[in-house]
C-alpha cells in the first residue's frame, strides 16, 4: 500500500470538530456539546445526536444543510421527497471554511428541530477517543409527548395536582427529571461507537 495514502486516511480519521447539539424552542434551553471525528457519516451523526438527546430512534428523521436534505434511502422514505443518502455523506464533506450550521428534524409528528452548530475542526489527541460527551443542560423529552407544546403541557399538568391532566401526566413521565441529564449511558452509548472507529483505525494503520 501507497505509504502516502496510509497517512493521509490517518490524519482523515484523527481530525475532529466540536458540535453543539440545541433543541430548539426550548426553554429553558436543552443542548450538549460532543466532540466527534469528522470522519463520520451522517448517518452516525443521527445516531449520535439520538444518543445525546435520549432519543430511541423510533422515527424518521432528516438533516438540512443549505438547501440540501439528507436521510435515509430511498426505499425507507415512505413517500416524502428525494434526498442524499446520510451512510453515504461525511460529516467532513458539508463542512464549511469557519463554522457549518445543520438543521435536524427528529419525529416529522412531533417534530423535533434541533441546530448543531460545528466549529473548531482540529486534530484530535491521539490519546483520546472520539466521539465524546463534553457537556450538556437538560433532559432531553420523553417520545411521543406532542412536540414542544405537549411537552411543556405534560410539565406543567404534572406540577399541578388541581390540573384535569394531572393523574395522566404524573403516570406519562413517570420518574422524568428535566433537569437530570442521564450521562453514564451518553458516554457508555459514545464509547461504543468509538471502539468501532478504533478498530476501523487500526486496520488502516496495519
Amino acid at each position: 500500500m501507497n505509504p502516502t495514502k496510509v497517512a493521509s486516511a490517518s490524519e482523515s480519521l484523527n481530525e475532529i470538530a466540536t458540535l453543539r447539539i440545541q433543541l430548539t424552542d426550548t426553554d429553558p434551553l436543552i443542548w450538549r456539546q460532543v466532540e466527534v471525528p469528522t470522519s463520520i457519516t451522517l448517518k452516525v451523526l443521527h445516531d449520535i445526536i439520538q444518543i445525546t438527546i435520549g432519543w430511541f430512534d423510533y422515527h424518521l428523521w432528516e438533516f438540512t444543510i443549505g438547501e440540501q436534505r439528507y436521510g435515509l434511502p430511498m426505499d425507507q422514505d415512505w413517500g416524502t421527497e428525494p434526498r442524499k443518502q446520510a451512510t453515504k455523506v461525511r460529516l467532513r464533506d458539508v463542512l464549511k471554511t469557519k463554522s457549518t450550521v445543520i438543521d435536524y428534524v427528529y419525529d416529522f409528528g412531533d417534530y423535533w428541530e434541533h441546530r448543531i452548530m460545528v466549529t473548531n475542526v482540529r486534530a484530535g489527541d491521539p490519546e483520546i477517543s472520539y466521539p465524546r460527551y463534553i457537556a450538556g443542560e437538560g433532559a432531553g423529552p420523553p417520545e411521543d409527548c406532542g412536540g414542544i407544546p405537549g411537552f411543556y403541557d405534560l410539565l406543567k399538568a404534572r406540577n399541578e395536582p388541581e390540573n384535569p391532566d394531572h393523574a395522566e401526566a404524573v403516570q406519562y413521565l413517570d420518574d422524568y427529571d428535566p433537569d437530570v441529564i442521564e450521562e453514564l449511558p451518553i458516554k457508555y452509548a459514545l464509547g461504543r461507537i468509538a471502539a468501532r472507529r478504533n478498530a476501523a483505525k487500526a486496520r488502516i494503520n496495519k
